[in-house]
């Protein structure tokens, strides 16, 4: 199980953006793989990378915060390079420049103002037990990001484009090289003009306040397969957030849990249940109707079937997922059932028949023989 952001980079739950950024820095400069060469440093700071690019961004933040590392798989791949990191290589550069000169050349810097790819959403959805068995259509309501119509997606106003930001010169980042006796060191930060876009807005869209995508709600079919259980992930291609700077949108991931049914359950492919029979009918036998997710079904006791005696009906389970021809089994178990109380001509036919059968002595009378029975 993935370990928590916020205790990874030693902060609580309720600490601010501010905190949240000093508490990276200091440790990216203690596991940075230049300053510290012990086993596992790398993967420590990719770690802390990881956690500091969910947790510095208010929108991610709020989704982990909510879902957990699943609610955030879209937002990033983990530590890559520079120009792949996007809301802290600012701050990475701003650590590590004195041991590389700086980081994130011209095409780096270039790629974090082109389009970026939507993040992606979650959604858990309820199923009843047979809605699970067979699978079906089921209607969903969303909620997510969509380029706005009005402006495609550019932020700006119809009829306008945005601009080249002249501070950055489209980079979305600004240097400042700092010479001391000591060397050069460079340091990267956001671009105040255009917040790391590289492009400026003069007149906003009205419709999505220059934001370029709005907050949609909707309704999606979604087909679910036969045969899904608890956990079960269906991968919903584009229907995540739309992409920054008409980017591709992300996906929507959803997560299948079957609610508990109150005859049936689940082992597998096959399913389990009960069926209870009287003393008589375990001991002469008959033919019973039993219920089945596929409906009513007749089933032959045998006579002479003992207590937890376990009956099968081939194909009757459930589908396999992905094969959905191929089917489990329904494996019922016999329960018998032992009146308290008989009506004393019951008893008087019982006790011939325990008499017939020598077991009146010795074996406890009529309890011992119906005990006898049923061993």
């Amino acid at each position: 199980m993935a370990r928590d952001y916020y205790e990874i980079l030693g902060v609580s739950r309720d600490t601010d953006k501010e905190e949240i950024k000093q508490a990276y820095r200091r440790l990216a400069r203690k596991y940075h793989p230049d300053v510290n060469k012990e086993p596992g440093a790398e993967d420590r700071f990719k770690e802390i990378n990881r956690a500091y690019e969910v947790l510095s961004e208010p929108e991610t933040r709020a989704r982990y915060d909510r879902f957990g590392p699943e609610g955030v798989s879209g937002a990033g791949g983990g530590f890559q390079d520079a120009g792949d990191m996007g809301g802290f290589a600012d701050i990475f550069e701003s650590i590590f420049s004195g041991f590389a000169g700086g980081m994130g050349s011209p095409t780096q810097q270039r790629r974090r103002s082109g389009p970026a790819r939507g993040d992606d959403l979650r959604l858990d959805l309820k199923l009843d037990f047979r809605e699970a068995v067979f699978g079906g259509e089921k209607e969903i309501r969303i909620s997510h990001l969509e380029n706005c119509e009005v402006c495609s997606g550019s932020g700006a106003k119809p009829g306008t484009r945005p601009r080249t930001c002249s501070t950055c010169s489209g980079s979305g980042q600004v240097r400042r090289v700092t010479r001391t006796p000591f060397g050069s060191f460079t340091q990267v930060s956001t671009c105040p003009t255009c917040n790391a876009t590289g492009m400026v807005i003069e007149d906003k869209c009205d419709a999505c306040d220059g934001k370029g995508a709005n907050q949609v709600t909707k309704k999606l079919k979604i087909t679910i397969p036969a045969g899904v259980d608890n956990g079960t992930r269906l991968r919903i291609s584009n229907e995540g957030d739309a992409g920054q700077r008409n980017g591709p949108a992300g996906d929507l991931y959803v997560y299948l849990f079957v609610n508990e049914d109150e005859e049936f359950q689940r082992d597998g492919i096959n399913i389990l249940s009960e069926i209870k029979v009287s003393y008589l009918q375990a001991i002469l036998g008959c033919r019973l109707e039993v219920d089945t997710v596929d409906g009513l079904v007749e089933l032959i006791i045998p006579a002479g079937t003992q207590p937890n005696t376990v009956m099968k009906l081939e194909n009757r389970g459930v589908p396999r997922l992905g094969n959905p021809v191929s089917r489990g089994d329904h494996m019922l178990t016999v329960l018998i059932d032992i009146p308290n109380k008989i009506t004393p001509e019951e008893r008087e036919l019982l006790e011939k028949l325990a008499k017939i059968k020598g077991d009146r002595t010795g074996k406890g009378g009529l309890e011992g023989f119906l005990g006898n029975l049923f061993k």
